[in-house]
């Protein structure tokens, strides 16, 4: 609870990267570190790396499905986001769709205009609600 700020963070490594001024159309499947500058029209996919992780930078955009082990956003996703770890949110991040994480961090200013689900370790879905207004 009171260990060292970022112990347990994954260390983010580019193995690939969309650069600004880049725009891909279709999915896009990787293992290791992918920096997204650029904008992405189709899902991104992380495969069978569990310490994958996706950086997505302030001015980036991504149109479709994130599937990643490690998510950190900073730019604008506009599709379901499924993070099977950590999931953090900077201040930036725009996310237009579902949520389902293992971990969150969120920095004031980040946006989700969807549902948050919770998975704990044994997968099991716990959805946040909104307390009504009476």
């Amino acid at each position: 609870m009171f260990g060292k700020r970022g112990e347990g963070k994954p260390q983010f490594k580019t193995d690939s990267l969309i650069a600004t001024g880049t725009r891909i159309e279709g999915n896009i499947r990787f293992s290791g570190g992918l920096r997204i500058e650029g904008e992405v029209k189709g899902n991104v996919e992380a495969t069978g790396d569990s310490s994958s992780l996706l950086y997505l930078s302030e001015k980036a955009t991504i149109e479709g499905e994130v599937t990643v082990a490690h998510f950190v956003a900073n730019g604008t996703v506009a599709g379901k986001v499924t993070v099977s770890d950590t999931l953090e949110l900077q201040a930036g991040a725009r996310i237009l769709g579902d949520v389902e994480y293992a971990l969150i961090e969120m920095q004031q200013g980040a946006v989700i205009e969807g549902r948050l689900v919770h998975r704990d370790k044994s997968g099991k879905a716990v959805e946040l609600k909104l307390a009504s207004a009476n």
